[in-house]
């Protein structure tokens, strides 16, 4: 990367998302919007799955099983409380569901054909581990697509915060050379800029609801006090920015499988 960015605690990030697993749901308009976004962008892959990796998948939701009926679906995701939030389907089959992290998968090499990381990637202090593991589940030639968030998200809370209690996300050109890094070929990554509009609820309302708030190792502790509260409400408009970056590759390695029956992963309880 061109620059160093701030860490993220993970401890904290589980926690935010275990308190707002209840939540999430009605809470998390752009990460549903920008999945929507991605599931048009399948239409121009002629994939057909046996088995899909949804990574980070917050509450395991439908629309991966409704559009490849014959995949078995796997919703991993670091935080437990995530998992079991998501709404049992009524017909065909359920997700699986993995509690897990993206650095370290528990899932056997060769396993998936297609991985799915919608919005998560940000949550990590370094992606690049996270790439090398799904290079390592991945079938050959398998997809990989995902979406984050980039440098400009959220300039307005910034502006008003201050940069300490923002996170700083990475650039697409260093996602991009991440990719190759980690043993992709073709990467194709590219961006758009979504402005959302808060009325009845308020940003800040919707981040703490969807336990988005900031995880940073190096931001500040404490209770922020009443000042910061009203600089917020004083310095914050009705819009906020986000810098959606997609990607997608193919997987170039060579399978790590030895060919031999393998356990693809151990279920939640």
């Amino acid at each position: 990367m061109k620059k160093s960015f701030p860490g993220i605690d993970p401890r904290a990030a589980r926690r935010r998302f275990e308190r707002a697993a209840a939540t999430y749901d009605e809470s998390s308009r752009l990460e549903s919007e920008v999945a929507a976004r991605m599931l048009e962008r399948l239409d121009y892959f002629k994939i057909a799955p046996r088995r899909i990796l949804d990574a980070a998948s917050g509450p395991p939701r439908r629309a991966l099983g409704k559009r490849y009926p014959g995949a078995e679906v796997i919703a991993l995701d670091f935080s437990a409380g995530m998992l079991r939030a998501g709404k049992r389907q009524l017909f065909g089959r359920n997700p699986a569901r993995v509690c897990g992290d993206l650095g370290r998968l528990p899932i056997a090499a060769g396993a998936v054909d297609f991985i799915w990381c919608n919005m998560a990637l940000h949550w990590l202090s370094d992606p690049l581990p996270a790439f090398r593991e799904f290079a390592r589940v991945l079938v050959p030639e398998g997809l990989l697509m995902f979406s984050t968030l980039g440098p400009d998200t959220l300039k307005e809370l910034r502006a008003a915060a201050g940069e300490s209690r923002v996170h700083a996300f990475i650039d697409m050109h260093d996602l991009g050379d991440m990719l190759v890094a980690a043993g992709f070929s073709a990467p194709v990554m590219d961006m758009e800029l979504l402005q959302i509009e808060y009325k009845e609820r308020t940003l800040l309302v919707d981040l703490r609801a969807s336990g988005q708030t900031s995880a940073r190792a190096d931001r500040p502790r404490g209770l922020a006090g009443r000042r910061l509260a009203e600089r917020l409400r004083a310095r914050l408009g009705s819009r906020a920015t986000f810098e959606v970056v997609y990607g997608h590759a193919w997987n170039a390695r060579k399978s790590a499988s030895d060919g031999k029956t393998v356990r693809v992963f151990k279920r939640m309880p």
